[in-house]
């Protein structure tokens, strides 16, 4: 006799090898999101955890093929999406309210994943642009992904399965990941949380002067992971001199040196990507050139003189940029 839910029971395996005597509390959509319900996550499991700190462990059911295979996608060696979110919530001791937060997070994740058909993968990250959990006072303002460090990845009848977890970082640790890159952080936060457990009242682990000092060396040593900038408001012109001219906002241009020093050094390009299809890519080489592919794209190749002493972009105006033949940066 073989189950109808196959996908769902394997995930379901994987959690009692940690939680044989542990009944977790389970919520599930009323309506499928395959028979036209909101909510692409059909259920989460909350396990409450005493060790080694008190915490929820959050599972979802619903990114990968609970049910059969979906016969529409394209033939992969994964289930679904490839992956099941997980999340680890501090909780006080003997609490038992779970944190809907959570959940309602993990939902608007997954309705971004099926909304764009872009997928997550371990130490990609995501700027929330406030707080995580709008009624509490707290400074994690950005998530980012690792493989959950207890469940891993599973093989289910229906493909891989990789177990995702969502980590919450406070801003200034948002923008260490961004010049540095997330597997490096997180491998700092694991030093004295293993776990990942994500708490909404901890102060930034930048604050400790040993945890800053190893991400700043990091930072030096290793340069950005981060390929791309998005930038609102960016926009690039070619003026009937030559000159080409790169526009940004005078609230967002500060960004852009600090985005050119972590890559271009190291060797790395940049794209910056702006408003209406504008993007620009940014290529270290040993001469200027301006090349324009098609489709609304800038390539510009960037001696060291150029992307070394870029200007301050912090006052409005028009810089010339140096190393260049008539390449312009408007602050605007």
């Amino acid at each position: 006799m073989t189950s109808d839910t196959p996908g769902w029971d394997a995930i379901t395996a994987r959690l009692d090898e940690f939680y044989p005597d542990v009944e977790p509390q389970h919520f599930g959509t009323i309506i499928k999101y395959a028979l036209g319900g909101p909510d692409p996550i059909d259920g989460m499991s909350f396990y409450p955890r005493e060790e080694p700190v008190p915490h929820w462990h959050i599972v979802t059911y619903g990114m990968s093929d609970l049910y059969e295979r979906d016969e529409d996608a394209e033939e992969t060696e994964e289930s679904g999406w490839g992956f099941e979110f997980t999340m680890r919530v501090a909780r006080a001791a003997g609490e038992t309210e779970v944190p809907y937060w959570a959940a309602n997070l993990l939902q608007n994740l997954a309705r971004y994943v099926f909304g764009s058909g872009n997928w997550f993968e371990p130490f990609h990250h995501l700027n929330a642009n406030g707080p995580l959990r709008q009624d509490h006072d707290t400074l994690m303002t950005a998530i980012t992904f690792a493989e959950d460090p207890e469940l891993g990845t599973i093989a289910t009848p229906h493909g891989r399965l990789q177990f995702l977890q969502v980590v919450g970082l406070t801003t200034d640790e948002y923008d260490a990941v961004r010049q540095w890159h997330a597997e490096g952080l997180l491998a700092l936060l694991a030093e004295r949380n293993p776990l990942l457990v994500t708490d909404l009242d901890r102060p930034s682990a930048l604050d400790d002067p040993v945890i800053r000092a190893a991400a700043e060396a990091g930072r030096e040593r290793d340069g950005s992971s981060t390929g791309m900038l998005m930038i609102a408001g960016f926009r690039w012109s070619a003026d009937e001199d030559g000159t080409i001219r790169l526009s940004f906002k005078e609230i967002n241009a500060p960004q852009v040196p600090a985005g050119v020093k972590d890559r271009l050094p190291y060797g790395r390009e940049l794209w910056l990507d702006g408003d209406d299809r504008t993007r620009v890519k940014l290529i270290p080489a040993a001469a200027y050139a301006v090349r324009q592919p098609g489709d609304g794209v800038l390539e510009l190749d960037l001696p060291e003189a150029a992307f070394t002493a870029l200007p301050d972009l912090t006052v409005p105006g028009v810089h010339p940029v140096p190393g260049t033949d008539r390449l312009v940066i408007e602050v605007r």
